[in-house]
């Protein structure tokens, strides 16, 4: 099975590059967001928990996330592996994570990191603001977002790194550059593996 982290700023196309490779590699893209709106519509008791918590403006507690991604991973047990897009955030959340795929022997395969530099997040946000019509995107609240990421997030390289799973990819190419780079990638460990 290959479960892949893909990780890097707000803004440098995960989501995108997660769409690809989900089609290309039958993956399961598990986007934390997407799974709770998804579970909210489905209107399931869990679903109609989780509305009400979002509806007040709070976050979802973690231990909600966990169980959505327990709930997701049961849900996709024939898949051929997985996308974790927004998750892990942090090394105590790296650590469940492992916890979680053990209880199935399954590990994560890789990280995959998308490097780009602050000044070029926080053009392609402000645009895709003015696009999108988002008024929460300010160049004050994008800076507090990428101020997060560094101090919460960057803490896996590390962590993925001292694991030998860690690969970083330069995000400031076109969109098809990365998703032949990742897609290198992925072949050669799957060759390897």
């Amino acid at each position: 099975m290959l479960n892949i982290v893909i990780f890097g700023p707000p803004g440098c196309g995960k989501g995108t590059q997660s769409a690809m490779l989900t089609e290309k590699y039958n993956l399961v893209h598990l986007s934390t967001g997407d799974v709770i709106r998804k579970e909210i519509k489905s209107g399931s008791d869990f679903g109609n928990q989780l509305k009400s918590i979002v509806e007040k403006g709070e976050l979802v507690p973690y231990e909600l996330i966990i169980k959505i991604l327990e709930t997701s991973l049961a849900k996709h047990n024939d898949a051929s592996g997985f996308i974790f897009d927004g998750f892990p955030r942090t090394i105590a959340q790296a650590k469940d994570l492992d916890d979680i795929l053990a209880k199935d022997n399954q590990s994560v395969s890789m990280v995959i990191s998308l490097c780009i530099h602050d000044s070029k997040v926080i053009e392609r946000l402000l645009n895709r603001a003015k696009i999108e019509g988002r008024k929460d995107d300010t160049e004050e609240v994008i800076k507090n977002r990428l101020k997060i990421y560094k101090e919460q997030t960057c803490p896996l390289i590390d962590f993925y790194k001292e694991q030998g799973k860690y690969v970083e990819i330069e995000g400031d190419c076109s969109i098809d550059d990365i998703f032949g780079q990742i897609s290198k990638i992925i072949d050669n460990h799957t060759i390897t593996a």
